[in-house]
């Protein structure tokens, strides 16, 4: 059994970061089966791809992602690229005989995620899709309580993803904003985390009625291209994503699920909040306040009714014996960590860790229900 694993990964801005931090973390905090080494990243930049090597500690750099798949050095292959790159270098690397880790979403369109996953089933290679919001250690708890019975029959799955950072109608069209690539905006982009996340807590989605919708339709080019129009004396391109997304529907158990994911919520940066509500009690949890989870027990005698705060951060819940003393909290980048932790121990046992390229399929199934619900102006029925 080799006690190291080379890692290649494809790509290197904002995720190629945390994926980055997350490999030099791991071994550092958890009992690996074996130590993952940065051996190259890869970018089609060389310049840029060197650079980011040596900010953040990968041995070898690549411009050519063909290069790393085939390099019989490589053991696992980290895709964190544009969306519409995932399909191609995730395939190649399962043939290739890689384990595989695909950043969100899995793919552009669902027959893509869909022959990802098939690559993934002939290959009988390792695969994950990374999800990590579902390795934060509330997130467990909340899928061990449900899975419990302690809320009882679940009612509601409410869940909003919130963020600003396109508002100012001067912000560039960058390839998140280009339906070709991206796929879908603030849909494809954030919406994804909420759909798996009631996947993972609830269950499989059965029905959906959707909106998407974009409000600023024109944005300036980025300097290096040409443009379609021009306003100001800037050369402007078409948004061809959604800028928000809503949706309301039913999980095949009969819980219905309401989601919210939008780019223009002035103020928000980055939040996340779910509520899960049943016949014995409530959940819920903000992102914002991720070392805590609040509980309303039902069965609670009468007057002392009310959400209790379960700090997350003692030794025995998920993940936080490997940090620090309880009360000693941990933040974002702890869920990458986390996640390329299972990954590692995945690999070594030649078994895959949820959510796998079939998780990464279903919610791309969902993704596109939601589209077609939008387009069709009607209920659209979920089918895997």
């Amino acid at each position: 059994m080799k006690n190291t694993l080379n890692v290649g990964m494809i790509g290197y801005k904002f995720m190629g970061k945390a994926h980055s931090n997350g490999w030099r973390q791991a071994p550092h905090f958890f009992d690996l089966k074996a130590r993952p080494v940065l051996h190259t990243i890869c970018g089609r930049d060389v310049d840029a791809a060197r650079k980011a090597a040596e900010q953040l500690g990968w041995t070898h750099v690549s411009g050519d992602w063909r290069e790393v798949v085939s390099n019989p050095e490589i053991d696992i292959v980290d895709v964190t690229t544009a969306n519409d790159t995932h399909a191609e270098i995730s395939i190649a690397a399962l043939r290739a005989g890689k384990a595989v880790i695909c950043e969100k979403p899995l793919a552009v369109t669902a027959a893509e995620a869909r022959a990802m996953r098939d690559a993934a089933k002939a290959t009988k290679r390792v695969n994950m899709v990374c999800h990590n919001y579902r390795r934060i250690p509330a997130i467990v708890l909340a899928k061990a309580m449900i899975d419990a019975g302690e809320l009882g029959e679940i009612y509601h799955y409410r869940a909003r993803y919130l963020q600003d950072w396109i508002v100012d109608p001067a912000f560039p069209l960058v390839w998140r904003l280009q339906g070709k690539i991206a796929g879908s905006g603030a849909h494809g982009d954030i919406n994804a985390h909420i759909i798996d996340l009631g996947r993972y807590l609830v269950g499989e989605m059965d029905e959906v009625c959707a909106l998407l919708h974009t409000f600023i339709k024109e944005r300036p080019l980025p300097e290096a291209e040409g443009g379609l129009a021009a306003r100001g004396g800037k050369k402007m391109g078409k948004v061809t994503v959604d800028d928000a997304a809503m949706a309301i529907g039913r999980f095949k158990g009969g819980a219905l699920f309401n989601l919210e994911a939008t780019r223009f919520a002035l103020g928000r940066k980055n939040g996340i909040q779910l509520e899960i509500n049943g016949s014995k009690g409530s959940l819920y949890f903000d992102f914002e306040d991720m070392n805590r989870l609040k509980f309303y027990n039902n069965l609670d005698p009468a007057g002392r009714h009310g959400f209790r705060d379960i700090l997350v951060t003692d030794a025995a819940h998920a993940y936080a014996n490997a940090w620090w003393p309880g009360g000693h909290i941990i933040g974002y980048e702890h869920t990458f960590v986390h996640t390329l932790a299972d990954l590692v121990n995945a690999t070594v046992s030649g078994q895959s860790v949820q959510p796998t390229f079939e998780d990464g399929y279903r919610n791309q199934v969902v993704l596109e229900a939601m589209e077609n619900s939008s387009k069709q102006k009607q209920w659209v029925k979920i089918k895997y």
